[in-house]
């Protein structure tokens, strides 16, 4: 019973503090279309994770996770907020290799970004992804504009 009650209000802690840090859900898009979430993590760095379809050929799945630190907020503006960030990421995709079999590529990338939240609950951010794929053996570039509802 102990063990029960311990659980359930270590569970509630979590749920407290994470439902209390800056979130941010919309869309990323720019190769293809992303459904794109970030949450901040209890500080100015934040987890941004996005999924969906890419590609210009063929239609292709992506999935994405980076930890971006924002490295300055300029003071551009009297009324909402600049930043600039930039961190590690992973992807995960499928694609067509040379012979036109599907496969599913794994690579990393770097993100470089600038975004701006306006004062009321809506944030706006252009990046560029540079990675390499794996499987690809050759270097990517993803560039992208991100309108997300921030909460």
């Amino acid at each position: 019973m102990k063990k029960a009650f311990v659980f359930i209000l270590a569970a509630l802690a979590f749920a407290a503090v994470a439902s209390a840090q800056p979130k941010a859900i919309g869309i990323r898009g720019g190769w293809g279309a992303n459904l794109s979430y970030e949450h901040y993590l209890g500080g100015e760095n934040f987890l941004e994770v996005d999924g969906g379809l890419w590609g210009v050929k063929t239609i292709d799945f992506c999935a994405n996770v980076s930890y971006n630190f924002m490295i300055a907020r300029p003071n551009w503006t009297p009324r909402g907020e600049w930043g600039f960030y930039v961190g590690p990421g992973v992807s995960v995709n499928t694609w067509y290799d040379s012979v036109d079999h599907k496969a599913i590529n794994v690579g990393l990338f770097a993100q470089i970004g600038l975004e701006y939240t306006f004062w009321f609950p809506l944030n706006l951010s252009l990046d560029i992804r540079p990675g390499w794929g794996f499987l690809e053996r050759r270097p990517v570039y993803y560039p992208a504009l991100a309108i997300r509802y921030a909460f």
